[in-house]
Protein backbone atom coordinates (compact mmCIF):
# COMPACT_ATOMS: atom_id res chain seq x y z
CA UNK A 1 0.00 0.00 0.00
CA UNK A 2 1.88 3.18 -1.15
CA UNK A 3 1.37 5.78 0.93
CA UNK A 4 0.11 9.51 0.00
CA UNK A 5 2.60 12.12 -1.18
CA UNK A 6 2.86 15.78 -0.12
CA UNK A 7 1.72 18.30 -2.47
CA UNK A 8 4.21 21.28 -2.20
CA UNK A 9 4.60 23.80 -5.42
CA UNK A 10 2.63 21.78 -7.78
CA UNK A 11 4.76 18.42 -7.15
CA UNK A 12 3.54 15.17 -5.42
CA UNK A 13 6.65 14.54 -3.22
CA UNK A 14 7.70 11.86 -0.76
CA UNK A 15 8.20 12.80 2.66
CA UNK A 16 11.53 13.40 4.68
CA UNK A 17 10.16 11.08 7.13
CA UNK A 18 10.67 7.18 7.25
CA UNK A 19 7.64 6.54 8.95
CA UNK A 20 3.96 6.09 8.03
CA UNK A 21 0.27 6.52 9.63
CA UNK A 22 -2.29 4.01 8.99
CA UNK A 23 -5.41 5.15 8.28
CA UNK A 24 -8.60 2.68 9.19
CA UNK A 25 -11.63 2.77 8.08
CA UNK A 26 -14.00 2.89 11.62
CA UNK A 27 -16.73 0.57 10.51
CA UNK A 28 -14.65 -2.04 9.15
CA UNK A 29 -11.44 -1.47 11.34
CA UNK A 30 -9.51 -2.26 8.44
CA UNK A 31 -6.22 -0.15 7.37
CA UNK A 32 -7.49 1.37 4.26
CA UNK A 33 -4.33 3.95 3.70
CA UNK A 34 -1.20 5.44 5.04
CA UNK A 35 0.35 8.75 4.83
CA UNK A 36 3.60 10.10 5.80
CA UNK A 37 4.47 10.91 9.39
CA UNK A 38 5.69 14.49 8.28
CA UNK A 39 8.64 16.39 9.47
CA UNK A 40 9.40 19.91 10.44
CA UNK A 41 11.41 20.11 7.33
CA UNK A 42 8.95 18.78 5.04
CA UNK A 43 6.04 21.64 6.81
CA UNK A 44 9.04 24.31 6.29
CA UNK A 45 9.43 23.98 2.39
CA UNK A 46 5.32 23.95 2.13
CA UNK A 47 5.23 27.22 3.95
CA UNK A 48 8.41 28.26 1.57
CA UNK A 49 6.22 27.40 -1.24
CA UNK A 50 3.11 29.40 -0.18
CA UNK A 51 5.56 32.15 0.84
CA UNK A 52 7.14 32.38 -2.65
CA UNK A 53 4.04 31.87 -4.57
CA UNK A 54 1.92 34.90 -2.12
CA UNK A 55 3.13 38.04 -4.40
CA UNK A 56 1.87 36.92 -7.89
CA UNK A 57 -1.47 35.12 -6.29
CA UNK A 58 -2.50 38.43 -4.29
CA UNK A 59 -1.86 40.83 -7.43
CA UNK A 60 -3.75 38.43 -9.90
CA UNK A 61 -7.17 40.37 -10.56
CA UNK A 62 -9.42 38.98 -8.28
CA UNK A 63 -12.13 38.27 -10.99
CA UNK A 64 -9.22 36.03 -12.33
CA UNK A 65 -9.22 33.87 -8.93
CA UNK A 66 -12.87 33.84 -8.49
CA UNK A 67 -12.33 32.15 -12.04
CA UNK A 68 -10.02 29.48 -10.71
CA UNK A 69 -12.12 29.12 -7.14
CA UNK A 70 -15.03 28.36 -9.48
CA UNK A 71 -12.75 25.74 -11.71
CA UNK A 72 -12.01 23.95 -8.44
CA UNK A 73 -15.83 23.75 -7.77
CA UNK A 74 -16.75 22.06 -10.84
CA UNK A 75 -13.76 19.95 -10.69
CA UNK A 76 -15.19 18.57 -7.10
CA UNK A 77 -18.23 18.15 -8.48
CA UNK A 78 -16.91 16.37 -11.56
CA UNK A 79 -15.63 13.48 -9.03
CA UNK A 80 -18.27 13.79 -6.61
CA UNK A 81 -19.81 10.08 -6.19
CA UNK A 82 -15.46 9.66 -5.68
CA UNK A 83 -15.59 12.03 -2.58
CA UNK A 84 -18.53 10.83 -0.96
CA UNK A 85 -17.31 6.72 -0.92
CA UNK A 86 -13.80 8.24 0.45
CA UNK A 87 -15.31 10.23 3.11
CA UNK A 88 -18.25 7.20 3.81
CA UNK A 89 -14.88 5.19 4.08
CA UNK A 90 -12.45 7.24 5.96
CA UNK A 91 -14.99 8.58 8.18
CA UNK A 92 -17.65 6.53 8.58
CA UNK A 93 -20.36 9.50 7.98
CA UNK A 94 -24.24 8.47 7.18
CA UNK A 95 -24.70 8.18 3.38
CA UNK A 96 -27.20 10.99 3.00
CA UNK A 97 -24.46 13.40 5.36
CA UNK A 98 -21.58 12.15 2.80
CA UNK A 99 -23.28 13.81 0.34
CA UNK A 100 -24.73 16.76 1.52
CA UNK A 101 -21.44 17.32 2.85
CA UNK A 102 -19.74 16.95 -0.27
CA UNK A 103 -22.27 18.66 -2.08
CA UNK A 104 -22.14 21.90 0.38
CA UNK A 105 -18.13 21.60 -0.34
CA UNK A 106 -19.08 22.42 -4.02
CA UNK A 107 -21.37 25.02 -3.35
CA UNK A 108 -18.54 26.57 -1.15
CA UNK A 109 -16.02 27.13 -3.85
CA UNK A 110 -18.57 28.46 -5.61
CA UNK A 111 -19.49 30.85 -3.13
CA UNK A 112 -16.57 32.19 -2.39
CA UNK A 113 -16.02 32.44 -6.38
CA UNK A 114 -18.30 35.05 -6.31
CA UNK A 115 -17.13 37.34 -3.72
CA UNK A 116 -14.30 38.32 -6.88
CA UNK A 117 -15.73 42.01 -7.20
CA UNK A 118 -17.19 41.87 -3.73
CA UNK A 119 -13.63 42.57 -1.41
CA UNK A 120 -14.31 46.43 -0.91
CA UNK A 121 -12.36 49.33 0.71
CA UNK A 122 -13.29 52.85 1.86
CA UNK A 123 -12.59 56.14 1.40
CA UNK A 124 -13.23 58.26 4.29
CA UNK A 125 -12.97 62.19 4.59
CA UNK A 126 -9.87 63.58 6.27
CA UNK A 127 -8.84 66.34 8.81
CA UNK A 128 -6.76 67.98 6.51
CA UNK A 129 -7.23 70.22 3.73
CA UNK A 130 -6.21 68.41 -0.06
CA UNK A 131 -5.99 65.00 1.46
CA UNK A 132 -7.92 61.46 0.91
CA UNK A 133 -8.01 58.92 3.81
CA UNK A 134 -7.99 55.50 1.33
CA UNK A 135 -8.87 52.30 3.14
CA UNK A 136 -7.37 48.93 1.39
CA UNK A 137 -8.37 45.57 2.09
CA UNK A 138 -5.57 43.17 1.05
CA UNK A 139 -4.82 39.01 1.89
CA UNK A 140 -3.19 38.57 5.37
CA UNK A 141 -1.08 35.99 3.73
CA UNK A 142 0.30 32.62 4.11
CA UNK A 143 -2.65 30.58 5.54
CA UNK A 144 -1.86 27.63 7.57
CA UNK A 145 -5.10 25.24 7.44
CA UNK A 146 -5.53 22.59 9.98
CA UNK A 147 -8.70 20.77 9.31
CA UNK A 148 -10.16 18.05 11.76
CA UNK A 149 -11.92 14.58 10.71
CA UNK A 150 -15.77 15.01 11.52
CA UNK A 151 -15.91 17.22 8.64
CA UNK A 152 -12.78 17.02 5.97
CA UNK A 153 -14.36 18.01 3.07
CA UNK A 154 -16.92 20.72 4.07
CA UNK A 155 -14.23 22.24 6.27
CA UNK A 156 -11.56 22.04 3.54
CA UNK A 157 -13.61 23.91 1.16
CA UNK A 158 -14.21 26.34 4.09
CA UNK A 159 -10.51 27.34 4.80
CA UNK A 160 -9.15 26.26 1.05
CA UNK A 161 -11.51 28.48 -1.16
CA UNK A 162 -11.57 31.62 1.36
CA UNK A 163 -8.29 31.88 1.27
CA UNK A 164 -7.40 32.19 -2.08
CA UNK A 165 -10.52 33.92 -2.90
CA UNK A 166 -8.81 36.78 -0.53
CA UNK A 167 -5.98 36.16 -2.25
CA UNK A 168 -4.14 34.17 0.36
CA UNK A 169 -1.73 31.37 -0.08
CA UNK A 170 -2.19 28.40 1.48
CA UNK A 171 -0.63 25.26 3.36
CA UNK A 172 -3.24 22.52 4.44
CA UNK A 173 -3.01 19.91 7.08
CA UNK A 174 -5.82 17.18 7.11
CA UNK A 175 -6.38 14.95 9.94
CA UNK A 176 -4.46 12.04 10.21
CA UNK A 177 -7.58 9.81 10.95
CA UNK A 178 -9.06 11.64 7.10
CA UNK A 179 -6.68 12.67 4.90
CA UNK A 180 -7.89 10.46 1.94
CA UNK A 181 -10.50 13.13 0.49
CA UNK A 182 -7.69 15.62 1.16
CA UNK A 183 -5.46 13.60 -0.85
CA UNK A 184 -7.72 13.45 -3.64
CA UNK A 185 -8.25 17.05 -3.94
CA UNK A 186 -4.72 17.02 -4.37
CA UNK A 187 -5.05 16.16 -8.09
CA UNK A 188 -7.86 17.95 -8.75
CA UNK A 189 -5.68 21.14 -7.26
CA UNK A 190 -2.68 19.50 -9.80
CA UNK A 191 -4.87 19.13 -13.12
CA UNK A 192 -6.35 22.84 -12.28
CA UNK A 193 -5.08 25.73 -13.48
CA UNK A 194 -3.91 26.70 -10.04
CA UNK A 195 -0.21 28.85 -9.93
CA UNK A 196 1.99 26.02 -8.57
CA UNK A 197 2.44 26.67 -5.19
CA UNK A 198 -0.82 28.50 -3.94
CA UNK A 199 -1.92 25.21 -2.60
CA UNK A 200 0.60 22.79 -0.50
CA UNK A 201 -0.64 19.64 0.97
CA UNK A 202 1.35 18.04 4.74
CA UNK A 203 0.64 15.04 7.03
CA UNK A 204 1.60 14.11 10.32
CA UNK A 205 0.88 14.87 13.35
CA UNK A 206 -0.80 17.85 14.84
CA UNK A 207 1.92 18.35 17.26
CA UNK A 208 4.70 18.47 15.53
CA UNK A 209 3.46 19.77 12.16
CA UNK A 210 1.00 22.34 13.50
CA UNK A 211 3.23 23.41 16.18
CA UNK A 212 5.54 24.29 12.72
CA UNK A 213 2.95 25.91 10.75
CA UNK A 214 1.93 27.92 13.91
CA UNK A 215 4.88 29.37 14.99
CA UNK A 216 6.76 29.68 11.36
CA UNK A 217 7.24 33.21 10.84
CA UNK A 218 5.85 33.41 6.99
CA UNK A 219 3.10 32.49 8.27
CA UNK A 220 -0.03 35.46 8.29
CA UNK A 221 -3.00 33.05 9.72
CA UNK A 222 -3.21 30.04 11.77
CA UNK A 223 -7.19 28.61 11.03
CA UNK A 224 -7.62 25.36 13.05
CA UNK A 225 -10.51 23.71 13.45
CA UNK A 226 -10.70 21.01 16.80
CA UNK A 227 -10.60 20.89 20.56
CA UNK A 228 -9.25 23.12 22.81
CA UNK A 229 -6.08 21.30 23.83
CA UNK A 230 -5.13 21.70 20.70
CA UNK A 231 -6.22 25.23 20.19
CA UNK A 232 -4.33 25.71 23.06
CA UNK A 233 -1.36 24.86 22.10
CA UNK A 234 -1.66 26.95 18.53
CA UNK A 235 -2.27 29.85 20.52
CA UNK A 236 1.34 29.11 22.17
CA UNK A 237 2.73 28.12 19.10
CA UNK A 238 1.65 31.67 17.39
CA UNK A 239 2.24 33.75 20.18
CA UNK A 240 6.44 33.32 19.51
CA UNK A 241 5.02 35.68 16.39
CA UNK A 242 2.28 37.28 16.84
CA UNK A 243 0.37 35.48 14.06
CA UNK A 244 -3.33 36.03 13.87
CA UNK A 245 -5.29 32.92 14.66
CA UNK A 246 -9.15 31.66 13.58
CA UNK A 247 -9.57 29.08 15.86
CA UNK A 248 -13.32 26.87 16.07
CA UNK A 249 -12.52 24.68 19.17
CA UNK A 250 -16.00 23.20 19.99
CA UNK A 251 -19.49 23.58 21.66
CA UNK A 252 -21.60 21.79 24.03
CA UNK A 253 -24.89 23.27 22.05
CA UNK A 254 -27.80 23.46 24.97
CA UNK A 255 -31.40 22.83 23.46
CA UNK A 256 -34.28 24.44 25.41
CA UNK A 257 -37.91 23.05 25.16
CA UNK A 258 -40.30 25.62 26.97
CA UNK A 259 -43.99 25.10 27.93
CA UNK A 260 -44.89 26.80 25.01
CA UNK A 261 -42.70 24.38 22.14
CA UNK A 262 -44.62 22.21 19.60
CA UNK A 263 -43.21 19.01 20.92
CA UNK A 264 -43.45 17.01 17.83
CA UNK A 265 -41.20 19.64 15.97
CA UNK A 266 -38.90 19.99 18.79
CA UNK A 267 -38.42 15.92 19.22
CA UNK A 268 -37.14 16.09 15.81
CA UNK A 269 -35.40 18.47 15.28
CA UNK A 270 -33.29 17.62 18.35
CA UNK A 271 -32.77 14.22 17.01
CA UNK A 272 -31.10 15.63 14.17
CA UNK A 273 -29.00 17.83 16.02
CA UNK A 274 -27.76 14.98 18.01
CA UNK A 275 -27.64 12.19 15.94
CA UNK A 276 -26.11 13.95 13.20
CA UNK A 277 -22.45 12.76 12.22
CA UNK A 278 -22.98 10.25 15.23
CA UNK A 279 -22.91 12.97 17.34
CA UNK A 280 -19.49 13.92 16.22
CA UNK A 281 -20.04 17.84 14.99
CA UNK A 282 -19.09 21.07 16.95
CA UNK A 283 -23.14 22.22 16.46
CA UNK A 284 -24.50 18.91 17.76
CA UNK A 285 -27.11 19.73 20.42
CA UNK A 286 -25.30 18.65 23.26
CA UNK A 287 -27.81 19.30 26.52
CA UNK A 288 -31.12 19.42 26.59
CA UNK A 289 -33.59 21.59 28.82
CA UNK A 290 -37.12 20.66 28.91
CA UNK A 291 -39.92 22.49 31.01
CA UNK A 292 -40.99 20.48 33.75
CA UNK A 293 -45.08 20.88 32.89
CA UNK A 294 -43.88 19.11 29.54
CA UNK A 295 -40.99 17.12 30.04
CA UNK A 296 -42.87 13.62 30.36
CA UNK A 297 -44.82 14.12 27.20
CA UNK A 298 -41.46 15.64 25.73
CA UNK A 299 -39.59 11.90 26.90
CA UNK A 300 -42.12 9.46 25.60
CA UNK A 301 -41.50 11.36 22.15
CA UNK A 302 -37.85 11.18 22.41
CA UNK A 303 -37.70 7.62 23.61
CA UNK A 304 -39.70 6.72 20.24
CA UNK A 305 -37.44 8.84 17.92
CA UNK A 306 -33.94 7.25 19.49
CA UNK A 307 -35.27 3.96 19.99
CA UNK A 308 -35.95 3.88 15.99
CA UNK A 309 -32.59 5.00 14.88
CA UNK A 310 -30.41 3.16 13.27
CA UNK A 311 -26.56 2.06 13.13
CA UNK A 312 -24.51 0.75 10.44
CA UNK A 313 -21.71 0.65 7.85
CA UNK A 314 -23.05 3.85 5.60
CA UNK A 315 -21.06 1.75 2.41
CA UNK A 316 -23.54 -1.40 2.91
CA UNK A 317 -26.65 0.39 4.42
CA UNK A 318 -27.34 3.56 2.64
CA UNK A 319 -30.31 4.20 4.53
CA UNK A 320 -28.58 4.09 8.59
CA UNK A 321 -28.77 7.00 10.65
CA UNK A 322 -25.64 6.91 11.70
CA UNK A 323 -22.23 5.75 10.96
CA UNK A 324 -19.49 4.63 13.64
CA UNK A 325 -17.33 6.68 16.13
CA UNK A 326 -14.35 7.69 15.12
CA UNK A 327 -11.58 5.59 16.76
CA UNK A 328 -12.02 2.84 19.24
CA UNK A 329 -10.80 5.79 21.95
CA UNK A 330 -13.43 7.82 21.62
CA UNK A 331 -15.94 5.37 21.86
CA UNK A 332 -14.70 3.90 25.25
CA UNK A 333 -14.44 8.26 26.43
CA UNK A 334 -18.01 8.18 25.93
CA UNK A 335 -18.64 4.86 27.37
CA UNK A 336 -17.06 5.92 30.37
CA UNK A 337 -18.99 9.11 30.56
CA UNK A 338 -22.54 7.41 30.57
CA UNK A 339 -21.49 5.13 33.36
CA UNK A 340 -20.07 8.21 35.26
CA UNK A 341 -23.36 9.98 34.22
CA UNK A 342 -25.74 6.67 35.99
CA UNK A 343 -23.01 6.44 38.89
CA UNK A 344 -24.81 10.28 39.63
CA UNK A 345 -27.75 9.89 39.35
CA UNK A 346 -28.72 9.54 35.84
CA UNK A 347 -31.39 7.43 34.26
CA UNK A 348 -30.93 5.37 30.67
CA UNK A 349 -33.87 5.31 28.72
CA UNK A 350 -32.67 4.28 25.32
CA UNK A 351 -29.61 2.53 24.37
CA UNK A 352 -26.55 3.57 26.70
CA UNK A 353 -23.35 1.27 25.77
CA UNK A 354 -21.12 0.31 22.79
CA UNK A 355 -23.68 -1.95 19.80
CA UNK A 356 -23.28 -5.48 19.60
CA UNK A 357 -21.61 -6.09 16.05
CA UNK A 358 -18.57 -7.61 14.84
CA UNK A 359 -16.39 -4.96 14.02
CA UNK A 360 -16.55 -1.37 13.96
CA UNK A 361 -16.73 1.52 16.26
CA UNK A 362 -20.21 2.17 16.89
CA UNK A 363 -22.25 3.12 20.14
CA UNK A 364 -26.18 3.27 20.70
CA UNK A 365 -28.17 5.94 20.35
CA UNK A 366 -29.00 6.99 23.63
CA UNK A 367 -31.09 8.80 26.22
CA UNK A 368 -30.07 9.81 29.81
CA UNK A 369 -32.73 11.46 31.88
CA UNK A 370 -32.43 13.38 35.60
CA UNK A 371 -29.09 14.40 34.62
CA UNK A 372 -27.72 16.55 37.48
CA UNK A 373 -26.52 19.93 35.78
CA UNK A 374 -23.54 20.29 37.62
CA UNK A 375 -22.36 16.47 36.27
CA UNK A 376 -19.45 15.80 33.49
CA UNK A 377 -21.93 14.60 30.65
CA UNK A 378 -23.43 18.54 31.16
CA UNK A 379 -20.13 20.55 31.51
CA UNK A 380 -18.18 18.16 29.00
CA UNK A 381 -18.12 17.58 25.65
CA UNK A 382 -19.67 14.16 24.93
CA UNK A 383 -19.05 14.36 20.77
CA UNK A 384 -21.38 11.24 20.17
CA UNK A 385 -24.77 10.40 19.69
CA UNK A 386 -25.84 10.34 23.91
CA UNK A 387 -28.11 13.38 24.98
CA UNK A 388 -28.85 14.13 28.06
CA UNK A 389 -31.84 15.67 29.42
CA UNK A 390 -32.73 17.45 32.50
CA UNK A 391 -35.76 19.85 33.84
CA UNK A 392 -36.17 23.67 34.44
CA UNK A 393 -38.92 25.60 36.47
CA UNK A 394 -38.62 29.44 35.15
CA UNK A 395 -37.23 30.88 32.56
CA UNK A 396 -34.51 32.68 33.75
CA UNK A 397 -33.22 29.08 35.58
CA UNK A 398 -33.05 27.73 32.19
CA UNK A 399 -30.92 30.96 30.68
CA UNK A 400 -28.94 30.99 33.66
CA UNK A 401 -27.94 27.02 32.72
CA UNK A 402 -27.68 27.51 30.02
CA UNK A 403 -24.54 30.06 29.45
CA UNK A 404 -23.41 27.89 32.65
CA UNK A 405 -20.72 26.58 30.02
CA UNK A 406 -17.02 27.18 29.09
CA UNK A 407 -18.43 26.82 25.39
CA UNK A 408 -20.35 28.87 23.60
CA UNK A 409 -20.88 27.99 19.93
CA UNK A 410 -24.25 27.17 19.15
CA UNK A 411 -27.56 27.06 20.94
CA UNK A 412 -31.09 26.26 20.34
CA UNK A 413 -34.95 27.15 21.62
CA UNK A 414 -38.06 25.62 21.00
CA UNK A 415 -41.22 27.29 21.86
CA UNK A 416 -44.07 29.18 20.00
CA UNK A 417 -44.22 32.16 22.25
CA UNK A 418 -42.87 35.10 20.74
CA UNK A 419 -41.99 36.95 23.31
CA UNK A 420 -39.73 33.96 24.81
CA UNK A 421 -38.09 33.92 21.41
CA UNK A 422 -36.94 37.33 21.45
CA UNK A 423 -35.55 37.30 25.39
CA UNK A 424 -33.97 33.65 24.66
CA UNK A 425 -31.84 35.23 21.42
CA UNK A 426 -31.12 38.72 23.82
CA UNK A 427 -29.63 36.51 26.58
CA UNK A 428 -28.53 33.56 25.29
CA UNK A 429 -24.15 33.90 25.26
CA UNK A 430 -23.62 32.09 21.73
CA UNK A 431 -22.43 33.13 18.64
CA UNK A 432 -25.41 31.15 16.99
CA UNK A 433 -29.23 30.62 18.35
CA UNK A 434 -31.15 27.98 16.03
CA UNK A 435 -35.30 29.06 16.54
CA UNK A 436 -37.32 26.16 16.01
CA UNK A 437 -35.29 24.24 13.81
CA UNK A 438 -32.03 21.78 13.78
CA UNK A 439 -28.47 23.10 14.81
CA UNK A 440 -26.74 23.54 11.35
CA UNK A 441 -25.30 27.01 9.94
CA UNK A 442 -25.48 28.42 6.35
CA UNK A 443 -22.39 29.44 4.17
CA UNK A 444 -23.10 33.03 4.00
CA UNK A 445 -23.94 33.51 7.27
CA UNK A 446 -21.12 33.52 10.31
CA UNK A 447 -20.18 30.39 12.39
CA UNK A 448 -18.36 31.92 15.14
CA UNK A 449 -18.33 31.69 18.80
CA UNK A 450 -17.30 32.71 21.80
CA UNK A 451 -15.33 32.09 25.38
CA UNK A 452 -12.88 28.88 24.52
CA UNK A 453 -15.15 27.87 21.15
CA UNK A 454 -12.87 29.95 19.67
CA UNK A 455 -11.65 32.91 17.91
CA UNK A 456 -12.70 34.47 14.58
CA UNK A 457 -14.94 32.85 12.74
CA UNK A 458 -16.31 31.50 9.46
CA UNK A 459 -18.28 31.79 6.61
CA UNK A 460 -20.31 34.58 4.57
CA UNK A 461 -18.93 38.15 4.34
CA UNK A 462 -17.12 38.25 8.16
CA UNK A 463 -15.46 34.92 7.69
CA UNK A 464 -13.77 36.53 4.52
CA UNK A 465 -12.76 39.09 6.70
CA UNK A 466 -10.97 37.45 8.78
CA UNK A 467 -8.60 36.41 5.98
CA UNK A 468 -8.12 39.87 5.21
CA UNK A 469 -5.96 42.92 6.55
CA UNK A 470 -6.81 46.89 6.66
CA UNK A 471 -4.43 49.06 5.14
CA UNK A 472 -5.25 52.59 5.25
CA UNK A 473 -3.56 55.53 3.12
CA UNK A 474 -3.54 58.78 3.53
CA UNK A 475 -3.20 60.83 0.02
CA UNK A 476 -2.14 64.20 -0.17
CA UNK A 477 -2.80 66.19 -3.47
CA UNK A 478 -1.41 69.70 -4.42
CA UNK A 479 -3.61 72.38 -6.15
CA UNK A 480 -2.57 73.22 -8.92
Amino acid sequence: MDPHKLYIAGEFIDSTSEEFIDVVNPSTEEVISRIANGTEEDANKAIDAAYDALQSWKTLPSNERGKIVRELGDALKEERETFIRLLIEEQGKSYDLAVGEVDMAIDYFYYMSEWSRKIEGEIVPSDQTNEQIFIHKKPIGVIAGIVPWNFPVFILARKVATALIAGCTIVLKPSQQTPNTAAKFNELVHRSSLPKGVYNFVTGKGSEIGNVMASHPKVGMVTMTGGIKAGTKVMEAAAQQITKVNLELGGKAPAIVTKHADLDLAVKSIKTSRLTNSGQACTNAERVYVHEDVADEFLLKMVDVMKAATYGNPLEDKKADIGPLISKDHLEGIYDMVKEAVKDGATILVGGQPAEVEKGFFFEPTLLKDVKHDSAIIKEEIFGPVLPVTTYRDFDEVIEMANDSEYGLSSSIYSENYHEVMRATALLEYGETFVNRENFEAIQGYHAGMRKSGLGGADGKHGLEDYLVTHVVYMQYKED
